[in-house]
């Protein structure tokens, strides 16, 4: 009894896996079998293998549309904003996590009540504050810039990587902070010497968590650019045009702007996952 009921759990457990791997699977091929086929046969009725290969796509997506200009802009953006992010939120995890001092909880908590409002009740604050600005300095520094658009993703990353970060520095043993401490470090010293060593799977995925979040963002990076400053989530819309839309274009576009993201995530995974993990439990 007990050897059939493994057999139907081991049965359903591979039929449900099944059925997931084709459900992500699935849309992954079409992207790229319709990137090798010639746009007229992508309008046609969908066959499951092309008539005539080609990767022309490929080359034409270059020219098509300035793809090169939109790929740098989301690279230059999200790296920037990822990196203060990290920087901002070693810095406020450290404190929050050491340091008893008022309104610790409240600052806490927040900074996580932030995660609870939707994204776009931020945006006519954030484009209000950044016309206000520009035109009281008298040239555009925020508006429609890659400045601009890097302190708009730090405002929803950060509060979600300080929160993340601080549980994890929670478990790290305060002793060995004052073993540096008692050996002549500062505190500074004790942080970069100590600490972010040994946060360095959190670190990491506070890191991979900002800039996946920047790179495939599209509300704010559709309000807050213009023509100069587009990322490729919104750059990518330019294939389509009034009388026509560069489907195998589009296909081909979306792989090869996957690629920083997937190399990333799959050189990171290990430290992503032991990170997201130790600070859920801690």
């Amino acid at each position: 009894m007990h050897d059939h009921t493994t057999l139907n759990q081991k049965i359903t457990r591979a039929v449900g896996l099944v059925i997931l791997s084709f459900v992500v699977i699935f849309p992954l091929y079409t992207i790229v079998i319709s990137s090798i086929k010639p746009l007229g046969e992508v309008r046609g009725a969908f066959h499951w293998l092309p008539s005539h290969v080609t990767f022309r796509p490929y080359i034409d997506i270059w020219h098509t549309i300035p793809l090169g200009r939109y790929f740098a802009n989301s690279l230059l953006v999200c790296t920037i904003s990822t990196i203060f992010s990290v920087i901002i939120a070693t810095f406020a995890a450290y404190a929050v996590s050491r340091y008893l001092f008022r309104g610790r909880r409240t600052f806490t908590g927040a900074v996580l009540s932030t995660q609870m409002f939707p994204g776009i009740l931020f945006l006519l604050p954030l484009f209000l504050i950044f016309v206000t600005i520009d035109n009281h300095i008298g040239y555009t520094l925020l508006y429609q810039t890659r400045f601009g658009l890097t302190i708009t993703y730090l405002t929803f990353t950060l509060p979600f990587a300080i929160w993340m970060l601080s549980s994890y520095l929670e478990g790290i043993p305060k002793d060995l902070d004052e073993s540096a401490r008692v050996d002549g470090a500062s505190a500074m010293g004790a942080l970069f010497r100590v600490v972010v060593p040994a946060a360095r799977p959190g670190i990491i995925a506070v890191a991979v968590y900002a800039f996946m979040t920047a790179w495939g963002e599209i509300l704010f990076a559709s309000q807050m650019t213009n023509d100069q400053t587009k990322t490729l989530s919104i750059g990518l819309q330019n294939y389509a045009t009034a009388i026509n839309v560069y489907w195998n274009q589009v296909m081909a576009a979306s792989l090869v702007v996957s690629v920083p993201v997937v190399v990333g995530f799959l050189l990171l995974q290990r430290y992503l996952v032991s990170g997201l993990t130790a600070g859920a439990v801690k």
